[in-house]
């Protein structure tokens, strides 16, 4: 039995996470090394037969994840049809099957092999970013140049276009793309979750005795985009305190890479970002960090990597292959001793273009929070690719509490056909076998509990929405 998941055991739990449990040797944790030295390094332990085997069974132990949430119900289902009947149902299908043959070097012809793939010059791209200098997009086949882009409106625009291949999506955005909302109709895929937590509500230093957002009317605010994840849990944390957003303060859009500057230039009192820009203020002395959005909602998504529903329709090895590329670099990323050398990878111009004690703070977790204090929070920042469809409910609630969506919503049915989970309940369902209830785990925002299956009731629920 393997020493890292155990997807077909019935007597077992499925944990997503290293479960080796050994100590780490001090050289694991590298002092000043180049980027190029942290990615050789990398790239070195990325070829042992150790995390060859542990990247593959994490990529299947995902897939499996994913078909079932809740782990009692896997271990019925194969406790009542028996470990190869499970496997053969699960394994035939895409992704399943492909990226199975491609661990065997079996796989069918790539359809296309020159890729570009946009990106925003955040941390939140990590698993898409260091996918390229260590070389995984490569040992797929691919050729694949990953594009700093400027801003989440040309990274629609240039999807729509088909400028790009595959993107770094914030992970409402594929759900508004698909919808229609702010651009032409055109089907999108999130193929994985890029990260979950990792950003913060930052404050100007001039508010640091000023932290309760009861306070705050009138206040100026930047968010990345309004199709964002930051947006909601902005909208959703002012509304708790009381605060129409709409009405009571000021959001702005701003490109991440300009939030540190308008907050130094007195332009906004704060902002929802992604990081590093949140550490950034910190370093730059301009802002403190108020709170990680992780305290709002622990696990919740932030960007995505997806695709058109075209292009994995035309080019399903290819999907395959850039799939199992971006979750073999998040299976690296998600292991906290390889945090400080993919600070030292992603940091430079051509990625991020950031001081390296920034980007060591957000993903190691140990960081100045601006107020004087080192905080300790290991898991500020996680790589946790399940693209759960209950995360996208949530999502679709809060564009129709807020007036992006008008009526009424099938929310499942938006939900199924943008994140990918899998097709293997097809299969199940053909054994004849009670097909799981699966994508739909639920989440606690703010304390408050999210059930999917309850959406219309809960977007109705709030005392503070945009009128209908």
């Amino acid at each position: 039995m393997s020493e890292f998941f155990s997807p077909y055991d019935a007597d077992r739990p499925l944990m997503l996470k290293c479960s080796c449990g050994r100590d780490h040797t001090v050289a694991d944790h590298h002092a000043e090394v180049s980027a190029d030295a942290a990615a050789a390094t990398l790239r070195q332990r990325s070829e042992t037969r150790e995390f060859e085997l542990y990247s593959n069974e994490f990529i299947e132990a995902t897939l499996i994840k994913a078909l079932f949430p809740q782990d009692a119900v896997r271990r019925r289902f194969i406790k009542a049809v028996g470990k190869g009947t499970a496997m053969a149902a699960i394994a035939s299908v895409l992704p399943v099957a492909s990226l199975q043959a491609m661990a065997q070097e079996k796989q069918g012809a790539l359809e296309k092999t020159n890729l570009k793939i946009g990106f925003i010059p955040i941390t939140c791209a990590t698993p898409l970013i260091m996918a390229h200098p260590l070389g995984f997009y490569s040992k797929q086949g691919l050729n694949v140049e990953v594009t700093k882009t400027a801003g989440w409106a040309l990274i629609r625009d240039k999807m729509i276009n088909k400028e790009y291949d595959a993107t770094h999506f914030l992970s409402p955005m594929p759900l508004a793309i698909s919808m229609g909302l702010g651009s032409n109709a055109t089907p999108m895929n999130v193929a994985t979750i890029q990260n979950v937590n990792g950003q913060a509500i930052t404050l100007s230093l001039k508010h640091k005795d000023n932290r309760d957002p009861k306070s705050w009317k009138g206040f100026k605010f930047a968010i990345p985009f309004e199709y964002s994840m930051h947006n909601f849990l902005l909208r959703y944390y002012l509304a708790e305190a009381g605060l129409n957003p709409d009405t009571d303060v000021q959001l702005r859009v701003v490109p991440p890479a300009e939030m540190v500057a308008n907050l130094r230039a007195g332009n906004i009192d704060g902002f929802l970002g992604p990081d590093p820009f949140n550490q950034r203020a910190v370093f730059e002395e301009v802002g403190f960090i108020h709170l990680l959005t992780k305290d709002l909602w622990n696990g919740h998504p932030c960007c995505a990597f997806g695709t058109s529903t075209e292009f994995i329709q035309k080019n399903p090895n290819t999907f395959a292959a850039l799939y199992r590329a971006v979750l073999t670099s998040a299976a690296m990323a998600r292991d906290p001793k390889n945090r400080e050398l993919i600070a030292k990878v992603i940091a430079p111009q051509a990625y991020l273009n950031q001081p390296e004690a920034v980007i060591n703070q957000v993903l190691t977790g140990k960081f100045a929070d601006g107020l004087g204090k080192i905080q300790n929070v290991p898991d500020r920042a996680d790589f946790d690719p399940m693209p759960w469809q209950s995360m996208a409910v949530w999502m679709l609630t809060q564009m129709q509490r807020w007036g992006y969506i008008k009526g009424d919503v099938d929310y499942k049915q938006i939900a199924e056909k943008v994140f990918l989970i899998t097709d293997a309940k097809k299969q199940i369902k053909a054994l004849d076998q009670k097909v799981p209830e699966g994508a739909y785990p639920k989440f606690k925002i703010m304390g408050r509990e999210f059930d999917a299956a309850k959406a219309a009731e809960y977007a109705k629920s709030f005392p503070i929405r945009k009128a209908a």
